[in-house]
């Protein structure tokens, strides 16, 4: 059977891709079929195409919404009738669903996407029951494996789902699954005898490389992404909250990011999905919710914040990158920590789970800590085997650009594994390492293990350097964390015969990656551990007089002390890089900014000053969505009490929050609150003062005004002053 034009026909390609063509004449010979592709593959083809060359609707079920829509759209695009394809979810109304109906009955639509809660439904088997189906395509099919990454419960119940609509061809199909995820999949649907095929796993354009996770990833982020603008990229972050500070920091740095999690509102997460495929932002950044289907052919790269679950959902996640063969660039940032905090997630779930979890970290770990060729070790847990000296993509990985550097550790391994069989194998890594160490706490005393002869007997390494070793002798099996006394280290068979027979262990060194042209994340001068050019705030403060004079404003409604501090520090020489300042903002930076970068700038000429050319980070702070809402709320005239209330603040600290968004040159009409407080005479009397005063000290003013006027009165009077005469 020639499958070429009806190729050629509905979607315009001239030749199949991979294995397209055999498994496309597999369904259309009515077997079952499963079908492992990588992302990228062109998995979805495999199913359109029979689809639409044959009598009757094939009903694809998928997990995710976005991916049904995406598809539906694609379908209508190489057709001249909408009812060619159909989703069926919850988020039809009655009249929609009578369309979908009518549509099928009438053998206009081919595909049929439903989400398997709605395939449940008795109304839809009833009435599905009653029509021409091609074949069931399930989509995604690793949900069915409670050993694949993303496991659903309701997949499990399809095969008497199926069973009850017709006895259809069945085609599952996904683009990640081990042996034991493909043995339990081709199971639970009773489909064994299904033809089989899979593509290799080796996506050799992609680039892999691991780093360590610092407190400074957000700068190593910004950095990375800085060097690729104009590129679109995808940033996985494990939980919603750090899903939303990331994308705020990214775009207070000027990057055009959006957020993608489960907890925004359909709609917009509908837009934020679309504005990337149409290439209204570059970056996303998302939980995993995020990309499953997502079809956008140029991803540049793929940022992993948090190390995934699995090493299937980061080859699924890492997959989105460069799917037009081009450039794909998989970064992800590793710390142990996080695997422990996945590992304490775990810990209420029932320990056959809790096993399957923690067999599937290990594997994370190993990865994210081997020093061998990335590529190799991803295609040998998919069961592939790889020639890393003459394979396809054989340099694509930082442990072969960059090898890390090894020493020998068999005498350590052997201490360390004797140190857990003396202790009657009952401690967590963290007491094994610090009886290695020989630092002592309530623990160890109370097991008497600090007056043991073995105590301290690694005390020339640091607890660092054990606990790196610790995992590199789990992830070659020599010991195993107990899963029932979470977290407890025992000794395997293998460890046992190696404490008889220390054979050569060549223990990995992390790469120190040089803090090169680092940047500066910068919240306020007073962090900065930088030396204060003295003799440059001096020139600073002599032009904010003249500035103050001309504009007929106290110097301190131009800049305040710690700005100019700052500014002496960092040497801003234009208004972008004077607008992260502290205290500056972009309001203040265009109203005075001039004569000041101008000043720096001859400063820096004439004394050969050495800038930090290090990219300047600014810091969201931790209360921006604080700020905005202050904004909003003055704007709209609510009463302060009612402010501070609805956010749990005492007055004072509301005041101080609007402190530092006037400080920083942003406007604040707060007149109408000043009003019910303080009359127009009053007003005035305070006005003068500021507008007379040396400085803006509080004290200064209460001292001034000997008790008429108490502190807050004050403090909310300097902010409308600031407001008027500084920004």
């Amino acid at each position: 059977m020639d499958l070429h034009s009806p190729l050629k026909k509905f979607f315009g390609f001239n030749k199949f891709k991979g294995l397209q063509e055999q498994v496309i004449k597999s369904i259309v010979d009515k077997k079952n079929t499963f079908v492992i592709m990588p992302t990228g593959g062109g998995k979805s083809l495999c199913y359109q195409l029979p689809a639409l060359m044959q009598e009757g609707t094939a009903i694809v079920v998928s997990p995710l919404i976005a991916l049904m829509k995406n598809q539906v759209d694609a379908i209508r695009g190489i057709s001249e009738h909408n009812g060619v394809a159909h989703v069926l979810n919850s988020s039809l109304n009655k009249t929609e669903i009578a369309q979908v109906k009518e549509d099928i009955a009438s053998g206009i639509t081919k595909l049929l996407y439903v989400a398997p809660e709605s395939l449940i439904k008795e109304e839809y088997v009833t009435f599905l029951r009653t029509q021409k189906i091609s074949f069931v395509a399930i989509d995604e099919a690793h949900c069915i494996s409670e050993w694949g990454h993303d496991f659903r419960p309701e997949y499990r119940n399809l095969k008497h789902i199926i069973k009850a609509i017709d006895d259809v061809p069945v085609i599952c199909l996904t683009a990640t699954a081990t042996e034991k995820v493909q043995e339990d999949i081709l199971k639970t649907l009773g489909i064994t005898d299904a033809n089989r095929f899979k593509a290799s796993f080796n996506r050799a354009n992609l680039f892999y490389e691991v780093r360590p996770k610092t407190k400074e990833v957000e700068k190593d982020i910004i950095r990375f992404v800085k060097q690729r603008v104009g590129k679109s990229g995808i940033i996985y972050c494990l939980s919603r909250k750090k899903v939303e500070e990331v994308a705020q920091i990214l775009q207070v740095n000027g990057l055009n990011a959006v957020p993608y999690h489960a907890g925004l509102d359909a709609k917009t997460r509908v837009r934020h999905q679309d504005m990337f495929l149409m290439e209204d932002c570059d970056i996303v950044v998302a939980t995993i919710a995020f990309g499953m289907g997502i079809d956008k052919p140029d991803v540049r790269f793929v940022i992993h914040h948090d190390i995934p679950k699995s090493l299937e959902s980061y080859y699924q996640e890492t997959g989105r990158a460069g799917r037009d063969d081009g450039e794909g660039y998989c970064l992800a940032f590793y710390a142990y920590k996080d695997i422990e905090k996945l590992e304490k997630f775990m810990a209420s779930k029932p320990v056959a789970e809790q096993e399957i979890g923690h067999a599937l970290l290990q594997e994370v770990v190993g990865y994210a800590e081997t020093s061998m060729n990335r590529r190799k070790y991803l295609l040998h847990y998919f069961g592939e085997d790889f020639d890393e000296v003459n394979g396809d993509g054989a340099n694509m990985d930082d442990n072969s650009r960059n090898p890390k550097k090894k020493h020998e550790a068999k005498e350590n391994v052997a201490k360390l594994l004797s140190v857990v069989k003396q202790t009657l194998q009952k401690y967590k890594s963290k007491e094994v390492v610090n009886t290695m160490v020989g630092k002592e706490n309530a623990l160890l005393t109370s097991h008497r293990t600090h007056l043991q002869p073995f105590f301290g007997i690694g005390k020339d390494r640091t607890a660092a350097y054990w606990m790196a070793l610790i995992r590199q002798v789990l992830v070659v099996h020599f010991i195993k964390k107990e899963i029932e006394q979470y977290g407890v280290i025992k000794l395997t068979a293998g460890g046992a015969a190696y404490i008889q027979n220390p054979t050569s262990f060549m223990m990995t060194e992390d790469h120190s990656y040089s803090a090169e042209n680092d940047i500066a994340i910068i919240t306020s001068a007073k962090s900065s551990g930088a030396v204060l050019d003295t003799n440059l705030v001096k020139l600073l403060k002599d032009l904010r007089k003249k500035v103050a004079l001309k504009q007929g404003v106290p110097p301190f409604a131009v800049f305040q002390d710690p700005s100019l501090d700052d500014m002496a520090l960092k040497y801003p020489i234009n208004l972008e890089e004077l607008s992260t300042v502290h205290g500056v903002g972009e309001g203040k930076a265009r109203k005075f900014g001039k004569d000041f970068i101008g000043l720096i700038n001859a400063y820096v000429d004439e004394n050969e000053v050495l800038r930090p050319d290090d990219l300047i980070v600014k810091s969201t702070g931790t209360n921006s969505g604080l700020k905005l809402y202050i904004i909003q709320n003055t704007d709209r005239k609510l009463s302060l009490e009612d402010i501070s209330k609805s956010k749990g603040l005492e007055i004072k600290d509301l005041i101080k929050e609007m402190e530092a968004i006037i400080f920083s040159g942003t406007k604040l009409d707060i007149n109408y609150a000043l009003d019910d407080v303080l009359d127009e005479e009053q007003q005035e009397e305070i006005h003068e003062y500021f507008m007379e005063a040396e400085t803006d000290k509080i004290q200064d003013a209460l001292d001034e005004f000997e008790g008429d006027y108490d502190e807050d009165e004050l403090r909310l009077m300097r902010i409308k002053f600031i407001n008027e005469v500084g920004n």
